[in-house]
């Protein structure tokens, strides 16, 4: 099948004052198809949320190609934006507009036809359980309906590549399944999905390929199988070790420092962008 997202030497320079030049994102490749959920797993400044945004055209690459479904991110940056919504535990909503009124706004600015908007609105609000809270201000409304706004307002065109940038940091439990459950029903669809996280466990059970990257560099990418069956480990977060810190060793509280953590629902600091 071919590829929707294809990504070839990118790379993404700032200039510090005290540290001067910092490759953000350092030369990676990577593609991704219809019907997959590519995972980029990064701890603290790795530079997943970097070249995520950089496909999202919100910053330019310093080198490097990019294109989704066909279109380069730098000479056709407004074609990319028709075909992609992009969602992070960032974004804001308009705290003064109702939910309703939300994804009417994205859904006209991303150019649905207004003979579809109604009908699109109604599919969206039922899909996402906002009936109740459709006419309620979104500053009105708790985190996790305001994330399942968020994620509406996303998908509100029907594009065919969705990026979800941390999408679960600040939710509960309960609205974090929620919301991985409709990313693995946007797959289910035919979508083409790139996943950041920080959360070994949302990478195993959501992830068909996992990128391990770290200061800037994609150190290894494959399904979790053939990880686990190139690194002789079991769990995702003694694979990262592997990778990123061959030499050391995760020691097991109360024990001693020759074995390795076991915890599987250990998690990474969050990248910061």
């Amino acid at each position: 099948m071919k590829s929707t997202v294809e990504v070839c030497g990118l790379s993404k320079t700032f200039y510090d004052e005290n540290r001067g030049e910092v490759r953000a994102v350092d030369g990676i490749d990577f593609e991704c198809s219809p019907g997959e959920i590519f995972g980029l797993l990064g701890a603290n400044g790795a530079g997943k949320t970097t070249a995520l945004r950089v496909l999202a055209t919100i910053l330019k690459p310093s080198g490097g190609t990019a294109t989704l479904m066909g279109h380069s991110v730098v000479a056709e940056p407004e074609q990319v934006r028709r075909s992609l919504g992009f969602n992070s535990s960032t974004t804001a909503l308009y705290p003064r507009l109702t939910a309703r009124e939300t994804l009417e706004f994205f859904a006209r600015i991303n150019g649905v036809p207004e003979e579809r908007l109604r009908d699109r609105i109604d599919r969206l609000v039922q899909r996402f359980g906002l009936s109740e809270y459709q006419h309620a201000r979104v500053d009105k409304l708790s985190q996790g309906m305001k994330q399942k706004v968020s994620i509406a307002r996303t998908v509100a065109h029907d594009p065919p590549v969705l990026i979800f940038d941390e999408p679960t940091v600040g939710l509960d439990v309960l609205n974090a399944i929620e919301m991985l459950g409709v990313i693995a029903e946007c797959r289910a669809e035919g979508k083409t999905i790139l996943f950041s996280t920080h959360i070994m466990s949302e990478a195993e059970k959501l992830c068909d390929r996992i990128a391990i990257i770290h200061r800037g560099k994609i150190h290894a990418c494959d399904t979790l199988a053939n990880l686990r069956a190139r690194t002789g480990e079991h769990y995702l977060e003694h694979i990262f070790v592997h990778y990123v810190q061959p030499s050391s060793k995760l020691e097991v509280p109360g024990k001693g420092g020759s074995e390795l953590a076991s915890t599987k629902d250990s998690t990474l600091e969050k990248d910061p962008g």
